[in-house]
């Protein structure tokens, strides 16, 4: 027995569901992609906030003069910091910087000694001769000399061309 199939009905039906389905699809297409479209730009912007926020953080903490994290709780808590400190290079501690307690008042400038010392001796060796003052300091001192016609520099030695006062 052979039964007949009718098609003509089913296609019919077919026809006018899929452009109905395919034009449902193509709406939420649209609004996916634009909602893809307005996270991103919001992504763009919290970012560019995000790298300015640290490009200030890292100006404040330039400018600061002296980080959070390293500033004492209390002025007890700085005593107690002071005598235990001890430092193999850079700064030496302040009691030892200030003038008062760093020079006597007859006591020669840095620029004065620097001049005496300039008999024959090189850049490292007038470092190395003034221990207790910071070599880039020891430096400006011998450049002002040199800008001032006090020091000549002959063969990498520095000689003074007056007498020192």
């Amino acid at each position: 027995m052979i039964i007949p199939i009718n098609l003509k009905p089913q296609t019919a039906t077919m026809a006018s569901t899929t452009p109905t389905i395919l034009d449902q699809i193509g709406t939420e297409k649209t609004k996916v992609s634009e909602r893809l479209a307005r996270l991103d730009t919001e992504r763009a912007t919290v970012a560019t906030r995000l790298t300015d926020l640290e490009t200030a953080e890292r100006v404040l903490t330039r400018v600061s003069k002296t980080p959070p994290s390293r500033r004492p709780t209390s002025a007890a808590a700085a005593e107690a910091k002071a005598p235990t400190a001890s430092r193999a290079r850079g700064r030496p501690p302040r009691a030892a910087t200030s003038k008062s307690a760093g020079r006597q008042p007859s006591a020669p400038s840095l620029g004065d000694r620097v001049l005496a010392l300039a008999t024959g001796r090189t850049r490292q060796e007038l470092y190395l001769a003034c221990p207790n003052d910071r070599p880039n300091h020891v430096g400006i001192a011998v450049q002002r000399h040199l800008r001032a016609g006090r020091i000549q520099e002959r063969d990498g030695k520095l000689y003074a061309t007056s007498p020192a006062t």
